[in-house]
Order: structure tokens, then sequence, then C-alpha cells
């Protein structure tokens, strides 16, 4: 029979350990960030409310309609290391992306983008879809769809390790802080942006570039950092 007190210990010890699981499996979930049905966890950039014009919801869709000045949207979370997950397509000649790691102090590099364009608009490879837009191009080729189909991305942060994944498949991976990025973003229009290229926590953000947009089942799960 055991001891009151090693009984004790041990039924504490056990609780913490669940809670401590309980925890991290919650960490680990899936959460959406986008309910189908309202704007509710976004806002502008650098504003307090969501934008009366420019984004509506329909068909479980968060639709950006073309030339409608309605501003960038952020989500109103935080997050470090994630995967994040969406389905997108874009109308035809439209240009947009998704930023990660997103500050409102540098409002002329908010963010890493992952871009969504119009391949037969864009030539350039750093400016590809599923490009770290501006800065790196992809390192496989892509099988992006065309305007008017959907597409599945991902980006993926834990630690200083990033992917994105395009449809199923790993286009691109770099390390935040690496000697790589730093002169990537020394090459591009960011190279003036003090700490861009860098791990920081941030918002996940929505373009207006004017182009017509369609987003939906857009998820997110907290990982453990490395």
């Amino acid at each position: 029979m055991f001891p009151f007190k090693t009984l004790t210990a041990t039924l504490i010890l056990n609780f913490c350990v669940f809670a401590a699981g309980a925890a991290e499996r919650a960490k680990s979930a899936w959460q959406p960030l986008f309910d189908g049905k309202s704007t509710a966890g976004w806002r502008s950039y650098g504003k307090p409310d969501f934008p009366k014009l420019g984004w509506v919801v329909e068909d479980d869709c968060l639709h950006l309609l073309p030339n409608s000045n309605g501003g960038d949207i952020i989500t109103t979370a935080q997050f470090t290391d994630f995967d994040l997950q969406w389905e997108w397509r874009i109308a035809p000649k439209a240009n947009n992306g998704i930023k990660y790691l997103v500050t409102e102090s540098r409002p002329n590099a908010p963010g890493h983008e992952y871009q969504m364009v119009d391949e037969a608009t864009m030539t350039e490879p750093k400016c590809q879809t599923a490009t770290f837009y501006d800065v790196l191009p992809t390192q496989t080729k892509t099988h992006v769809k065309p305007p008017g189909e959907w597409n599945l991305s991902r980006v993926l942060i834990q630690g200083n390790h990033v992917e994105h994944w395009l449809n199923g498949e790993k286009v691109l991976e770099y390390e935040l802080g690496s000697p790589e990025v730093k002169a990537a973003v020394a090459k591009s229009k960011f190279k003036n942006a003090a700490g861009f290229g860098e791990k920081i926590k941030g918002h996940i953000l929505l373009t207006d570039h004017h182009g017509e947009t369609w987003y939906r089942n857009i998820k997110i799960r907290e990982l453990p950092a490395n």
C-alpha cells in the first residue's frame, strides 16, 4: 500500500503529464482562420476594423473584388511556428499573395509573401506563384492551376525552417536569417527594411493588389519550436 504522500505526488505528476499532453494536442490542432461565414478574426492592416469595401463573404469564400481598394487584411492573432494551409483561385491577369511573419511596424515590407499570380502574365522567376516574392524563386517546377481553378497552398515554419508547398508538392525551402536569405534580401526591393528575412512573431496577411481573388478553407495549426 502506497503512503498517502507518495500517492498524492504520483497523482499530481500524472495530472501534470496529462495537462501538458492536452495542451500540446490543443496547440497542434487545426484552427480555422476563416469560418466561411464571417470576417471574424480579421481586420485591416494598420486599422482596428475590417474594411467596409472590397472584401465580401459569399459561397463559403472570402472574396476580394477587383479594383475595389479594400486594402490588405490581417489576422487579429499572431503566430510564430505553424503550418498554414489555404485554397485559392484568381481571375485572369490577377496578382495577389499571402504574407506571413507580418508586422505593422514596417509598412513598406510587412512580411514575407507567398506569391499567387496568373503565370501567363509573369516571367520573372522570383515573382511567380509559390515564390518568396522578389527574394527567392521556387526550387522545383511548380504545377499551378490556371485562373478560375482552385489551388491548394501551404506555408510551414518551424524554428528558422520555412517551406512553401503548392498542390501537394514542396517547391521551396529556406532558413530564416541565413546567409542565403540575407544575400537574396540585399538584392530585392526589401534591402533597406531592417530585420526583413529574420524570424519574428507576426500576423497572416491577405494582400489587395487589385486583382480578383477567392480564398476558402484557410486554416492553421501551431507547432512546437525546434
